[in-house]
């Protein structure tokens, strides 16, 4: 099922010059990158982006990593986009990511872990309006 899905490529990744590397892989796959652009995230996108975290002891701190420098936001569609992304990237914790993920390669740590998905056609509907304020024509799935 063709579908459409939001990547992030974070903050500690441009930082360390993985953003041409992980784009890389994302077209290697054979995924299509619809829209993309780099942004200093401003802290009120970042906490509607994390607004379903809200309550969690780590929110204050996911917000103020993602808003710390630059990231790069992209739009990516492909058959099953949503779970071939997830699985390139790899678990949440950069420790448990398996090699040849993105995490699995280059993540030290929990909360700075290179990269952000979404993990459902939902989400990435939601996120994707989010960040593109443009009508995107076509179904998410």
């Amino acid at each position: 099922m063709w579908q459409k899905t939001l990547i992030i490529i974070k903050p500690d990744a441009v930082r360390r010059g993985l953003s041409g590397e992980i784009i890389k892989r994302i077209e290697a796959k054979g995924l299509n990158i619809e829209d993309m652009k780099m942004m200093h995230l401003k802290r009120e996108l970042a906490e509607k982006h994390y607004e379903e975290h809200k309550d969690k002891p780590f929110f204050e701190s996911l917000v103020d990593f993602i808003t710390s420098g630059k990231v790069v936001v992209m739009i990516v569609s492909g058959p099953e986009a949503v779970k071939i992304v997830r699985t390139m990237m790899g678990p949440t914790n950069p420790a448990e990511a398996p090699p040849g993920t993105i995490r699995g390669d280059f993540g030290i740590e929990t909360q700075e872990n290179i990269i952000h998905g979404s993990d459902s056609v939902k989400s990435a509907e939601r996120e994707i309006s989010l960040f593109f304020d443009y009508a995107l024509g076509g179904s998410f799935q």
